[in-house]
C-alpha cells in the first residue's frame, strides 16, 4: 500500500480573519481564511474547529448539512461530509474527498452559415467585424481534425468554418491542427481562502486553481434550506478564441460493502456499479437519464448533476451524449460526475459540436452541482428532479406551455409514410415534458433571393431553374398530420422556416390556418384558386410576402438572429417597412449558438441585448413593440433523448387550447406580448405595473426551484437602457414570493421583468410600454 503524506491542520481566529496552519513531515504551510464578509445566522455558520474550517446549515426538511473544508498540499478537500436528522448522531458520506476538474480547449471560427448573409449583405468581413461575429457559431466543432465531410445520413456536413481561412484575419482554415487542442486536469496551489455570506447562502472561495489555460478560484456555495452545494471553477484566460469543454465531479468518495454509483439509464431503469471490477484507467461514461449520478455509501448519498440547461451547447438533436461518469481510482476509493463529449452522435453532423466560448477575461464558471442526503440512491435523485420538476414544464394556470421552430419536418415524413395519421415519437416524447402547443417546423428553400435588403422590397429575379420541391403536397400533408395527431390540451401547428427570405435572413413563419404558397416565377400571378389546394399564393418580392401575411394573419419572427443564417439581421431591416408591421413578432430566442460559459442569464451576450434593442427601436412607433419568442432548433427527438435541456419554451396566456382547426387565439395571444420565456425552473404567473406617472409599483408573482438569485427591471427611453436590481439571495430554494418593487418611471419609455436562479437560469418577460396603456 503507498503511504499518503496528510497536512494537519490547525486554525487560529485572527480579527476578521482565520489563520491556518498547514504543517507535514516535508513542509510548512500558512493559509490565512479571510471572514471580512461572513456573517453569522441561524442555521448557516462557519467556524474553525481544529484541522477545518466547519460550515454548518440547515437542508432539506430536518436534516443538517456538514462540511469540514481543509487544504492538503495546496488542494481543497473535504475533510468530511456529514448529515444528521435533527440533534441525532452524524453520519459520514466521505472523508478526504476533493474535487475533480479537467478542460478541453481548441479554437473557436466563425462558420460559413454566419458568412454567407454578411456577404449578401456587402459587408466585408475585416478583423473587427469577425470579432463581432464570431464567438457566436452554431457549425463549428473545435476538436474535429477531419477535413469538411458528408454526413453518413446524407447532405453536406453542414456549414463549417472556411476551410481556406478569412484573408486579412487572424482565423485559420480547415483542417485543424492538433496542436490547437489541449487537455489539462485542474492543478491546485492554494494559499488563502475567504468566507462570505450572501442572505441566505454562504460562499467559501479558494483562489489558487490552474485549469489548463485557465486561472481562477475554486468555490462553494451551499444554501440554507437544502442539501444543495454548488461546486464549480471561477475562472478566466488571458488567450483569445479559446473555444472549451469542461468535466467536474468529486473523487475520493470510499468504497466499502455498502457502495455503489447509481443512475437511471434512458429508458429509466435504475442501474449501479458496485465496484467489483478492477480499477479504471479512465472515466466510465454513462448515458444517464436526467444528467444525475449518485454515489451511495452506508446511511446517505451524494448526487452529481449539471446546471440542466446551461450545461449544453445548441445542437440539431438532444441524443443524450453521456453526461454522467464514474470511475474506480482504487481498491478504496471513487469518483463521480458530469462531462461533456468531444464528437456530436457518429450518426449525426460532426460539424456541430460548438462548445462554449471563452472571451478573454471574462469569468467562466464551470459549475457542478452536489446534493448530499440521508437515504438511498433513488430517494436522492428524487429530491434532484424536484430542481427541474421531474424534467417537466410544470404547468401554470392560465398560461399554455409553446414549443416554437422545433424541426420535425412534419410534412415530409407524412408524405414519406404515406399515412398522416402516424403518430410521430417525437410528439410522444415532447407532450411528455408538457408541452401543450407543438410549432412544428417545415423548411421552405427559395431561390434568388439577395441577402441585401437594403433596397426598399427587394424583388425575385425571373427563374432559370425550376423548384427544389413542390411545397404544396408538403404542406398539406403536415396539416393532415397535424390534425389528426392533436389530442386534449395538445395541438401541433404547421410552422414554417423560410431559407432566402425577402425579408433578409432567416424567416419562421407562424400560421392560424392552413396557408399555401410557394416561389412566384415568372409569368405567375400573385394569387390564384388552386383545383386542389384553394387559394394560392406565389410569392416573388418582399411586398408580396407581407401582403400574404397581412391577409392570412400569420405572424414572422426571426429564428436565431444575429447569428446562423440570420447574422447582421434584424438590424439590418430595422428601418424597413415590413419590420414596423404588426405582424413582425420580433425573433426566436435559444441560448447556446456562442454560449459563452461566463453568462449568468440565459443568452446574455446575443438575445438579451436584441430584446432591449428592439424596444428601443420601436417604442416610439404607433406600432407594438417586438417581442422574443423562445426556439428549439432541434429535430427529431424521441424518448430517450435529453430533449428537457436542449432548449426553452414559451408560456402562452391562454386558458384554454383551441381545439379547432383555427388557432388564431395562440396567435391573438403572442401578438398582444402575452407570454414569458423560460428554462422551466423559474415561472411568473402575474406581472404587471401598477400606478401612474413617475411613480409606480412593479408587481410581480415568482415561483421557483433552484435558489433565486435575484430579479431584475429592465427599462429603456427609446436610445438607452438600464436596469434595477434585486437581489433575492434570501429566499431560500422551491419557494415562490410576490414582489412589489416601486419604480421610478421618469424618462422611461418602456419596461421588462426578468428573474435568474443560482443555475444562471431564469424567466424573461415581454416589454411594457410605460404610457399608460
Amino acid at each position: 500500500m503507498t503511504m499518503r503524506a496528510s497536512n494537519t491542520l490547525r486554525f487560529a481566529l485572527l480579527g476578521t480573519s482565520v489563520l491556518c496552519m498547514s504543517s507535514a513531515s516535508w513542509a510548512a504551510d500558512q493559509i490565512s481564511c479571510n471572514l471580512s464578509g461572513y456573517k453569522a445566522q441561524s442555521g448557516l455558520t462557519a467556524a474553525a474547529d481544529g484541522q477545518a474550517l466547519v460550515v454548518t446549515w440547515n437542508g432539506e426538511g430536518d436534516q443538517e448539512v456538514r462540511l469540514r473544508l481543509s487544504v492538503n498540499g495546496g488542494t481543497p478537500t473535504f475533510e468530511d461530509i456529514s448529515l444528521r436528522h435533527g440533534a441525532g448522531a452524524w453520519t459520514s458520506l466521505g472523508t478526504n474527498v476533493t474535487p475533480d476538474f479537467s478542460v478541453t480547449t481548441g479554437m473557436r471560427r466563425m462558420s460559413n452559415q454566419q458568412l454567407q448573409p454578411l456577404y449578401g449583405l456587402g459587408v466585408k468581413v475585416t478583423q473587427d467585424v469577425l470579432n463581432q461575429y464570431r464567438w457566436d457559431p452554431f457549425w463549428d466543432a473545435p476538436l474535429d481534425f477531419a477535413e469538411p465531410r458528408r454526413n453518413p445520413n446524407g447532405g453536406s456536413s453542414g456549414n463549417p468554418p472556411p476551410a481556406d481561412g478569412l484573408p486579412g484575419t487572424d482565423q485559420p482554415g480547415l483542417p485543424r491542427k492538433a496542436e490547437e487542442v489541449q487537455n489539462a486536469n485542474a492543478v491546485y496551489a492554494v494559499k488563502n481562502c475567504a468566507v462570505a455570506s450572501e442572505g441566505g447562502r454562504l460562499t467559501v472561495t479558494y483562489p489558487g486553481v490552474k485549469l489548463g489555460l485557465f486561472d481562477g478560484s475554486l468555490q462553494y456555495t451551499v444554501f440554507k434550506g437544502t442539501n444543495l452545494v454548488k461546486q464549480e471553477v471561477v475562472a478566466s484566460t488571458k488567450a483569445n478564441w479559446v473555444a472549451y469543454k469542461y468535466d467536474a465531479g468529486l473523487k475520493g468518495l470510499p468504497i466499502s460493502a455498502d457502495s455503489r454509483a447509481a443512475w437511471r439509464d434512458i429508458s429509466s431503469t435504475w442501474q449501479s456499479y458496485r465496484f467489483g471490477g478492477q480499477v479504471n484507467e479512465g472515466r466510465v461514461n454513462l448515458t444517464a437519464a436526467n444528467r444525475v449520478v449518485v454515489a451511495e455509501g452506508k446511511g446517505g448519498s451524494i448526487s452529481a448533476f449539471p446546471p440542466p440547461h446551461k450545461f449544453f451547447w445548441a445542437r440539431e438533436i438532444a441524443i443524450n451524449m453521456a453526461y454522467n461518469w464514474y470511475r474506480k481510482d482504487s481498491d478504496t476509493t471513487y469518483a463521480i460526475g458530469v462531462r461533456q463529449n468531444e464528437h456530436e452522435h457518429e450518426s449525426e453532423n460532426p460539424a456541430n459540436w460548438a462548445l462554449y466560448s471563452a472571451r478573454p477575461n471574462t469569468q467562466q464558471l464551470m459549475t457542478v452541482f452536489l446534493y448530499p442526503s440521508l437515504g438511498s440512491a433513488e430517494d436522492n435523485a428524487k429530491k434532484v428532479l424536484a430542481f427541474t420538476h421531474d424534467d417537466k414544464y410544470a404547468p401554470l394556470p392560465g398560461y399554455q406551455v409553446m414549443q416554437h421552430h422545433y424541426h420535425m419536418d412534419l410534412g415530409q415524413r407524412m408524405l414519406d409514410a404515406k399515412n398522416t395519421a402516424t403518430f410521430l415519437p417525437d410528439l410522444e416524447a415532447i407532450k411528455a415534458l408538457g408541452v401543450n402547443i407543438v410549432s412544428q417546423i417545415d423548411s421552405v428553400m427559395l431561390d434568388g433571393f439577395a441577402d441585401n435588403v437594403a433596397a426598399e422590397n427587394p424583388k425575385l429575379p425571373p427563374a432559370t431553374t425550376k423548384r427544389r420541391r413542390d411545397q404544396f403536397p408538403i404542406t398539406a400533408a403536415a396539416v393532415s398530420g397535424a390534425r389528426q395527431s392533436a389530442d386534449k390540451g395538445f395541438v401541433i401547428m404547421p410552422s414554417q422556416e423560410v431559407y432566402g427570405s425577402p425579408l433578409g435572413g432567416h424567416t419562421d413563419l407562424l400560421f392560424s390556418h392552413p396557408v399555401y404558397w410557394d416561389q412566384r416565377f415568372e409569368g405567375q400571378p400573385f394569387e390564384e384558386n388552386n383545383p386542389k389546394y384553394g387559394k394560392v399564393y406565389h410569392v416573388g418580392s418582399a411586398a408580396d410576402f407581407m401582403k400574404m401575411v397581412q391577409a392570412e394573419n400569420a405572424l414572422i419572427s426571426m429564428p436565431h438572429p444575429r447569428t446562423k443564417g440570420s447574422t447582421g439581421f434584424p438590424d439590418a431591416v430595422k428601418d424597413q417597412a415590413f419590420f414596423s408591421d404588426p405582424h413582425y413578432l420580433g425573433f426566436g430566442l435559444r441560448w447556446g449558438m456562442g454560449i459563452d460559459g461566463s453568462e449568468r442569464k440565459t443568452c446574455e451576450y446575443r438575445c438579451l441585448p436584441l430584446i432591449d434593442d428592439l424596444a428601443n427601436w420601436t417604442v416610439d412607433k404607433t406600432i407594438p413593440l417586438k417581442y422574443a419568442i423562445s426556439i428549439s432548433e432541434v429535430r427529431h427527438q424521441q424518448a430517450g433523448d435529453d430533449i428537457y435541456s436542449s432548449s426553452p419554451v414559451t408560456y402562452v396566456k391562454l386558458n384554454d387550447l383551441p381545439m379547432t382547426n383555427d388557432q388564431t387565439p395562440i396567435i391573438d395571444a403572442l401578438k398582444k406580448g402575452e407570454m414569458f420565456v423560460t428554462t422551466g425552473e423559474v415561472l411568473v404567473s402575474n406581472f404587471e405595473v401598477r400606478g401612474t406617472g413617475d411613480k409606480r409599483t412593479i408587481v410581480a408573482d415568482v415561483s421557483y426551484t433552484f435558489p433565486l438569485d435575484e430579479v431584475e427591471i429592465v427599462w429603456g427611453d427609446g436610445k438607452k437602457t438600464g436596469r434595477q436590481v434585486v437581489s433575492t439571495k434570501d429566499l431560500p430554494a422551491l419557494g415562490s414570493h410576490h414582489f412589489e418593487i416601486p419604480f421610478d418611471a421618469k424618462g422611461k419609455k418602456w419596461v421588462r421583468f426578468a428573474a435568474w436562479d443560482s443555475a444562471y437560469e431564469g424567466a424573461i418577460l415581454q416589454p411594457q410600454r410605460l404610457n399608460g396603456k
